[in-house]
């Protein structure tokens, strides 16, 4: 019976991202193109500051150091890609699709992700200031060792999402569902709005200590003495 209990108690591990690239081809230059498709590409140290790719595809590529600043990349897909200190101000990749991807010391700031779609994600290292991911749809993500600014959950679905060693400053979880998302082992917790929607997710009993005053005020509940 103690070992049922233990099993049932457990969070059922992430389906990491194994991203494994072929050998690349580098990139021959030029602008993107909307509906563009890149496959077995290598991406370094390209700007694409401002440029438009909406609707593109690009497949088994390695970005690295790759300028994205207010580059327009709406329903774009990537897979089995690896995406490595790419930086940029106001990317715009509302409804894009990633799956099997890792994301790497990444720089990046007011990145537009609404409506989104993750599926096997990695997000290591790095800082991302106010990310705007609402009603985005999470499975098996993990953001491990990176700085998350005000990042907007507002609406989304997470599943089987992990935050490892990471910063969680003022996120906004407003609306949002969450199932089996493990926020244990969070360096630093913060939930700006939406604290009633923790259920779904495992915090840690320091955590739960640190999140009282909110969860009270989320309550209505005024704490004195």
């Amino acid at each position: 019976m103690a070992r049922e209990a233990k099993k049932k108690n457990e969070v059922p591990a992430v389906r990491r991202a194994q991203v494994r690239l072929p050998e690349l081809e580098p990139f021959g230059g030029g602008e993107l193109e909307s509906e563009g498709d890149y496959d077995g590409l290598e991406f370094r140290d390209v700007d694409f500051a401002g440029q438009e790719g909406r609707g593109s595809r690009f497949m088994d590529c390695g970005l690295y150091g790759v300028a994205l600043d207010e580059t327009r990349l709406g329903r774009v897909r990537v897979m089995d890609c690896v995406l490595e200190q790419v930086r940029g101000v106001g990317t715009q990749l509302a409804e894009a699709s990633l799956r099997d991807v890792e994301v790497i010391d990444a720089r990046l700031g007011g990145t537009q992700l609404h409506g989104s779609v993750w599926e096997r994600v990695v997000v290591r290292g790095g800082k991302i200031d106010f990310v705007n991911l609402r009603k985005a749809k999470l499975t098996d993500v993990v953001f491990e060792g990176c700085v998350l600014v005000e990042p907007d959950f507002g609406d989304a679905r997470l599943t089987r999402v992990e935050f490892r060693d990471c910063v969680l400053k003022g996120a906004d979880l407003s609306g949002a569902t969450l199932k089996d998302v493990d926020l244990r082992s969070v360096a630093s917790l913060e939930i700006a709005r939406g604290v009633e929607r923790l259920r779904g997710a495992v915090i840690s009993t320091g955590q739960m200590l640190d999140l009282a005053p909110v969860f009270a005020g989320a309550m209505g509940v005024r704490v004195e003495g």
